[in-house]
């Protein structure tokens, strides 16, 4: 079912998302050649608890697994749900990806935000940058009376016209007072089709983008997953509110 927002229930979820988007902020800063993701994790912890918030994605549930990490910390070939480790260091050329979801009074905020650490090759920083006009192309689509395919037609044409390819095992989704919620919000599909978009809806908008082929596989801590020919990817996302006008972007620090 999907869930349409009261003006109570926004007014707080407004405060989460600006919490997570500053919190994804100060991680992004700390991002540098020579700092551990382990320690990147760690200090998503202690900034949480700064914030009066906790991680939704600590302990979270998949099967018999949970997940260990505060974030999500993925590097290069890591497309999502990297678990940081003391012994993955960050060096110059490196892209990561940090996926950011917290709970404030009940509501989550979620967002992402791949960087480049150092200097990066063209090629690499291009797939970064397309990633992430590709999540403001479809955002411009999550208007009232538009169906969830014309978010992903568009994003899926903008990443493919660039000769990059979209991760269709995950997908964007409601968010709320849970983490992932209806509707699902592929990055590849048809216009016209799908959940129609209503005032109210709050869904996170994150195109995952393969320099090479789509393919995945899973590691063996069951939780990161890797692009199959080891290209790298990249990752960007917004939670977004549906209005009566112009979609608004939760996830911006005030």
């Amino acid at each position: 079912m999907i869930s349409i927002k009261s003006e109570r229930e926004l007014k707080i979820m407004r405060q989460a998302c600006v919490i997570a988007a500053k919190v994804l902020n100060e991680l992004c800063q700390m991002a540098r050649i020579g700092i551990s993701t382990w320690e990147i994790d760690r200090a998503a912890k202690d900034i949480m608890e700064k914030y009066s918030c906790r991680s939704a994605s600590y302990k979270y549930k998949c099967g018999s697994l949970k997940y260990p990490g505060y974030i999500c910390v993925s590097v290069n070939d890591e497309i999502i749900h990297g678990i940081g480790t003391p012994e993955r260091v960050l060096k110059s050329g490196d892209i990561v990806s940090m996926d950011v979801c917290v709970v404030y009074q009940g509501f989550v905020g979620d967002n992402t935000r791949t960087v480049v650490i150092g200097e990066a090759s063209p090629e690499v920083s291009r797939l970064v940058k397309t990633t992430e006009e590709s999540m403001y192309v479809g955002i411009a689509q999550a208007l009232a009376g538009n169906r969830v395919g014309d978010i992903s037609a568009a994003i899926q044409k903008y990443v493919e016209d660039a000769g990059y390819s979209v991760i269709r095992e995950f997908t964007g989704h409601g968010v709320g007072r849970h983490l992932h919620e209806e509707p699902e919000v592929p990055n590849y599909g048809k216009a016209g089709t799908g959940a129609l978009l209503r005032p109210g809806m709050t869904i996170a908008i994150e195109p995952m983008v393969a320099m090479g082929k789509p393919d995945i596989k899973i590691g063996s801590d069951g939780w990161t997953v890797y692009t199959l020919d080891g290209k790298p990817s990249s990752h960007s996302e917004h939670t977004v509110l549906i209005t009566d006008g112009e979609p608004e972007i939760l996830t911006v620090c005030e």
